[in-house]
């Protein structure tokens, strides 16, 4: 019995979809073969069309010919969706209760993981900053985006997107006024050099590298409902190794320890924020 023309075509773009992630990783080492099919299915899709292509396998046959079409295409495989202090809710539970517990090491790492475009980043830096904290931590942001890594180093937005990070920031229980972090000019707000001092803005996939430091704090926010199951549990794998003994991981709203195969080695701190704590086996 023949399949549906529909279903067949469906199934022909799958396997076009999985050569093609095959071929970025083998040619050019981004490995997105472990995200979630119907994600990267749609963002492709609007890749295909924005190089007018009439199927994935040209758009393959493109990208493995024509390096220069690369940057275009991780801008749509990586979501550069972000917003200062984000989730406000989260901030003020890194502010409210995790901070006394950091207060107690003299000096401090954080990992932000997929750091997109600095936004997180940032937000850290001035609530560490207004907490006292900022001279003695080490921030390490990090993304596979290397477009997205300048623009977090250079720390400049759209001034129209500023009321939103104000009100955030402000409802984070924010200690001072964020104007006093930037300077407006010509559009845009740059944020103060000194915000990013303790910062290494690094390349690093957590499909396919290893942990690099011990770290107090990790910041993986909106990241792991992008990978499918195995790929979240390598992640978090990740950030166990990296974490100290009862450091702190904090993830996205949508996002849980719940399923994963490292939920044990954790407790959950505080649940609504989807904040967790790494259990001291010591």
């Amino acid at each position: 019995m023949t399949a549906p023309a529909h279903l067949s075509a469906a199934k022909t773009e799958d396997i076009e979809i999985r050569l093609l992630l095959e071929a970025i990783f083998q040619k050019y080492h981004y490995d997105f073969r472990g995200y979630a099919m119907a994600s990267v299915k749609r963002r492709l899709s609007q890749a295909r069309e924005f190089f007018n292509c009439r199927s994935f396998s040209v758009l393959q046959d493109q990208v493995l010919h024509d390096a220069s079409m690369l940057p275009s295409l991780l801008g749509y495989l990586t979501v550069q969706v972000s917003e200062m202090f984000r989730d406000p809710l989260y901030f003020r539970a890194i502010r409210e209760k995790v901070v006394p517990h950091l207060r107690t090491y003299p000096s401090l790492k954080v990992w932000i993981a997929g750091c997109s475009t600095g936004e997180e980043l940032y937000s850290f830096a001035i609530l560490f900053r207004e907490e006292g904290l900022l001279e003695r931590t080490m921030f390490y942001a990090t993304d596979i985006n290397p477009d997205a890594l300048k623009r977090a180093e250079m720390g400049v937005y759209d001034l129209d997107r500023v009321k939103l990070f104000t009100e955030n920031h402000r409802l984070s229980g924010g200690k001072s006024s964020l104007s006093d972090y930037y300077t407006a000019a010509y559009g845009a707000a740059s944020f103060d050099k000194s915000l990013r001092k303790n910062a290494v803005f690094s390349d690093h996939s957590l499909a396919t590298d290893a942990v690099f430091a011990e770290t107090q704090l990790v910041s993986c926010r909106n990241v792991l409902i992008y990978f499918n199951k195995d790929l979240q549990d390598r992640a978090i794998g990740l950030f166990s190794q990296s974490l100290a003994r009862k450091g702190f991981l904090g993830l996205g709203a949508k996002e849980t320890l719940r399923f994963s195969a490292h939920a044990d080695g954790f407790t959950e701190f505080a649940r609504d924020e989807r904040i967790y704590q790494k259990r001291d086996r010591s």
